[in-house]
């Protein structure tokens, strides 16, 4: 059986694939435990939920050939990157200096900042065009293929932050005192500078 021309076999790879790089700590991870312990549980969800529709809007955009384009103009793919590394630095910047009323922050703004996370991640144009396509075959649709692949690695990278919050999420009383919750919440804000450090060094041309 297989899925739009994918044999089960490729898909099977890919999926493993998509469950490494998922599994490494990058920017989602560490900004998701980062707000969930900050916020709450279902704020953390919210989040998880614009992380996936920017990752389906990127590969998306990339099925179309747009990804291409930015990968390929050094103007273009450098003011993605750097956009999305300020955005990461803010999110640390605000992890750190925290809030005198945690649950004030409507769900939306985790959403929508979800969203951004990944529209400005030139890593996730990158993976699209550069690993996604060598798990497509000859023998089906192209833009089908890519859409269903793109689905998969949504799916799972969803899961996982889904599994991430719900962790975090468990660990919140044991951080309510609030010299555990400063400690904890500004340990994460430094993690999540050094993961835009990192980022900014590994996506450099």
């Amino acid at each position: 059986m297989t899925l739009d021309g994918l044999a089960p076999l490729s898909i099977a790879a890919f999926a493993v694939t998509c469950l490494l790089i998922e599994l490494t700590p990058g920017p989602n991870m560490t900004w998701l435990v980062l707000a969930t312990l900050r916020e709450g549980r279902l704020r953390g969800f919210m989040a998880v939920a614009g992380i996936a529709l920017g990752l389906s809007i990127v590969g998306i955009i990339s099925a179309a050939g747009l990804a291409e384009i930015i990968q390929n103009s050094e103007s273009a793919y450098n003011l993605l990157r750097w956009a999305g590394i300020i955005f990461l630095l803010y999110l640390a910047f605000e992890g750190w200096r925290g809030s005198d009323n945690p649950v004030s922050a409507p769900g939306t703004r985790y959403f929508l900042r979800g969203l951004m996370v990944n529209l400005l991640n030139p890593k996730a144009f990158i993976f699209y065009i550069s690993v996604l396509p060598t798990f497509v075959s000859e023998k089906g649709p192209l833009l089908t293929e890519t859409l269903s692949l793109t689905a998969i690695y949504v799916l799972i990278a969803t899961s996982i932050h889904a599994a991430l919050v719900a962790l975090a999420g468990s660990l919140t009383p044991f951080f309510t005192v609030p010299e555990r919750q400063i400690i904890v919440r500004r340990a994460l804000a430094l993690a999540l500078a050094a993961v835009a450090i990192w980022f900014a060094w590994t996506t450099s041309r």
